[in-house]
């Protein structure tokens, strides 16, 4: 019997005979209420690392054939007080009460994904509640990896950026007044180039303009993220992203090799391919790829296989020709999960290729630009320190 369908579990007490025992199980409300951040419990999320640390100690527990509200209760034991050790908690007092695993975690769904939720559901049909855990952790890990692969692409240009800024108004406001003195001591008269960067060193001294400034550009963020919360900003910025040289190809390899590895994960851990298709349609976080599986469901529906779906949908682009044919041959040998597994292994490498091709442009580029930007102030700088002895002999 599955481990999944185990309800509430009978524990000695040490009750005395005259005190009253109460009905149902005993949660441990007073923690929760303890936080108001741990108020509503069904909008906490949960961390990655949170959920590969969780999968992996239940699959654990359930391989070596603890009881699943038993083996939920003693992670919560050992995970340390936070919102995600309360909702284990929650989930294990669901299942004492004699709900399945599959309904505590829909009620959680910020914390838990549908992916994971429809991944534990086909478990339960299975019985394979610890394999299916194995699987879904190599995934998660996967995820994880591949989002600090991106994230460490893009936090080179960001430290470079910041490291000009720094370079910058090092120069405006420590080395540029210094110059200003003398030249206002001599009455002389500056450079149109320097002039222009003393302009500038005044305005960003300047509190009122500055505050005018500050609050336009937090006005005009504020309005461009409701935009993007719109239909037609999520159309331009999602393109735009797509498009976008070095990072396009770059966002299009994540993209692919996360739909193709939600899929060989949920069609290899018996859940159907509508339901695989909806579950990436959901995760994939890009409106075109978003409207790629949404028309692939639809053909699917009306009876036409997976690698016809995609080449009947007008996003078919952002799939390569050759994962179609892959696909086809899936289909035929009805291996399509195997075949989906290692289509996602294949761009996970390409998608490293990438990150490598844009760390490699990202270096020269931004080095040309930070000498641009601390060469035109140098030279500003300098203009005037040419004339400095006939300024001073003047």
């Amino acid at each position: 019997m599955s481990t999944l369908t185990t309800s509430t579990v009978n524990r000695p007490t040490t009750r005395g005979q005259n005190e009253p025992v109460p009905e149902g199980p005993m949660p441990a409300r007073s923690e929760q209420t303890t936080s108001s951040a741990w108020a509503n419990l069904n909008l906490q999320r949960a961390s990655t690392n949170e959920l590969i640390l969780f999968t992996t100690q239940l699959s654990i527990m359930l391989a070596s054939g603890v009881v699943l509200s038993d083996a939920l209760d003693a992670i919560s034991e050992q995970t340390k007080p936070s919102p995600f050790k309360m909702i284990i908690r929650e989930v294990a007092e669901r299942i004492k009460n004699g709900d399945s695993f599959s309904v505590s975690l829909m009620a959680y769904p910020r914390a838990f994904n549908p992916m994971f939720i429809s991944m534990v559901k086909a478990s339960e049909v299975s019985g394979q509640t610890s394999e299916m855990l194995e699987v879904l952790n190599d995934y998660l890990t996967f995820e994880a990896e591949t989002r600090k692969q991106v994230k460490a692409a893009l936090l080179y240009p960001f430290i470079m950026i910041l490291m000009a800024i720094g370079a910058t108004g090092t120069l405006m406001f420590f080395v540029l007044p210094r110059f200003m003195r003398i030249y206002d001591a001599r009455g002389a008269a500056l450079p149109k180039l320097t002039l222009m960067l003393v302009n500038f060193s005044k305005l960003l001294g300047n509190l009122e303009a500055m505050t005018t400034i500050l609050t336009v550009v937090i006005l005009a963020a504020t309005g461009m993220y409701f935009w993007s919360r719109t239909i037609l900003g999520r159309r331009i910025i999602d393109g735009v992203k797509l498009r976008a040289p070095v990072f396009g190809t770059m966002f299009a390899d994540t993209l692919v090799t996360r739909s193709m590895r939600i899929m060989a994960t949920m069609i290899n851990t018996g859940v159907n391919l509508l339901d695989a298709i909806e579950v990436t349609r959901n995760l994939c976080q890009n409106y075109y790829f978003q409207k790629l599986w949404a028309i692939t469901d639809e053909k699917i529906r009306a009876g036409y296989q997976l690698s016809d779906s995609i080449i009947l949908s007008p996003h078919s682009r952002l799939i390569a020709p050759g994962i179609i044919q892959m696909l086809r041959a899936g289909e035929k040998s009805g291996r399509l999960g195997h075949v989906c597994d290692k289509i996602s292994i294949l761009y996970a490498k390409k998608l490293q290729s990438s990150i490598k091709s844009a760390t490699a442009l990202i270096e020269p580029v931004m080095i040309i630009i930070m000498g641009i930007i601390i060469g035109t102030i140098a030279i500003a700088l300098l203009m005037p320190v040419f004339r400095i002895s006939s300024v001073i002999a003047h």
